[in-house]
């Protein structure tokens, strides 16, 4: 399965005033998405990081992801500055613990 994960406020607090550099990881959910990576998912990360801003964050996120350990196949930026996205195929960070339960047979039952 292709998954594409949310940065800021996913796997990390980010400052309100959007300087990345300062961010700082969620290391439960980093673990989440690593064990996604680790069963055979491809994982994409996908960010409006400099979206808005004009700002190129990619060497820093890609310094920070090694820092906190972020197993992943692609990053990709210019995802769109949105205030609510609605889709048939999305999950909000706070359902991980109850739909994805990761390393349980409950994995080979779903599509996750």
């Amino acid at each position: 399965m292709i998954i594409y994960i949310d940065i800021d406020e996913t796997i990390c607090i980010s400052p309100e005033n959007r300087n990345y550099a300062n961010a700082v990881p969620i290391l439960t959910n980093v673990e989440k998405a690593n064990k996604l990576y680790d069963i055979g998912h491809t994982i994409i990360y996908w960010t409006a990081r400099g979206t808005g801003s004009g700002i190129d964050w990619r060497e820093t996120t890609e310094k920070q992801f090694e820092e906190w350990g972020v197993k992943y196949h692609d990053l990709k930026f210019g995802k769109p500055v949105y205030d609510l996205f609605i889709d048939d195929k999305n999950m909000n960070v706070r359902d991980w613990p109850k739909t994805l339960k990761i390393g349980t047979d409950h994995n080979k039952q779903r599509k996750w």
